[in-house]
């Protein structure tokens, strides 16, 4: 005998849709070979609420799996009142992070850092960047990238204007890719102890 949630049953039964414990599967000859389901939930409210939930779930999950670099942000003190800020990317392997300044064919965004204002700071210089920088070129499209893999050090001097505690703040706005495909574009917030 026949188990009516059995794989058999379902083969010979010829309607479109079938009725399984609250459920209604669509399987259409062209789903079938696409390799597709529809579930379609029938006069239940929780468990479209818990679909919902885990579907969610199930994205942020994902996005979170896709984050090849992470970020440290430190204060170093190298003369009275002078400290180097530290921001460094680790990109997991086969990943890279592109550099500030790009060739003019490029097309990947720049790693860009915007610092807010503090009347107590005064920024030396502009931000310089420790690490072995590839220069990538694609000649079947003719671009080229400036780019680093493993980590990259960026590095601001900044000065204090008085004996005091305070904090840089700001953030940086960067693109990944890998070999295959390119991440869009994402931005990290930072807030630096100066003491």
């Amino acid at each position: 005998m026949n188990n009516p949630g059995s794989s058999h049953s379902l083969q010979n039964k010829k309607p479109e849709e079938l009725n399984l414990q609250g459920l209604k599967i669509l399987t259409g000859n062209n789903r079938k070979k696409a390799g597709f389901l529809l579930l379609i939930i029938n006069k239940d409210p929780m468990k479209k609420i818990f679909l919902f939930a885990a579907f969610v779930i199930l994205v942020v999950a994902v996005k979170a799996q896709i984050n090849p670099v992470s970020w440290n942000f430190t204060a170093t003190k190298i003369a009275d009142k002078t400290y180097e800020i530290h921001m460094k990317a680790t990109m997991q392997a086969g990943w890279h992070l592109y550099s500030q300044n790009q060739p003019e064919d490029a097309i990947a965004i720049p790693t860009s850092f915007t610092i807010n204002n503090n009347p107590l700071l005064k920024l030396d210089g502009k931000i310089k960047e420790i690490g072995k920088m590839e220069k990538f070129h694609d000649a079947r499209l003719d671009l080229s990238a400036n780019q680093y893999s493993n980590t990259v050090d960026f590095v601001q001097v900044a000065k204090l204007k008085a004996k005091a505690k305070t904090n840089l703040s700001g953030s940086v706005e960067y693109q990944t890719c890998d070999d295959k495909k390119c991440l869009p574009p994402k931005t990290v917030n930072f807030n630096i102890a100066i003491k």
